[in-house]
């Protein structure tokens, strides 16, 4: 799997990453003490590489670093919480 450079388009409020020219992001709203997981999309082209889970975890570990509660309101990001339970404090 491909390491991908994830970085934080605040004016979309989205983490975006490019692959082959394609855009992959969640879209994020934050709210006081917490953020907002909305949406997750990947371009038809480039499913099945990972590049959803990585997005994940990347939004994840940011809530974390900064001290944010999770609001998994994408379906993506909630099933992904469901199987890597280590992010429940989260929550």
């Amino acid at each position: 799997m491909e390491t991908l450079t994830i970085h934080n388009n605040v004016d979309q409020h989205r983490f975006e990453t490019e692959v082959e020219g394609q855009k992959a992001f969640i879209v994020y709203s934050l709210f006081q003490g917490g953020i907002a997981y909305i949406h997750t999309e990947v371009p038809p082209a480039l499913e099945g590489r990972g590049i959803a889970s990585q997005l994940a975890k990347y939004v994840l570990d940011y809530a974390r670093e900064n001290h944010l509660r999770v609001k998994p309101l994408c379906p993506y990001v909630h099933a992904y919480m469901k199987r890597h339970p280590e992010y429940n404090d989260l929550l």
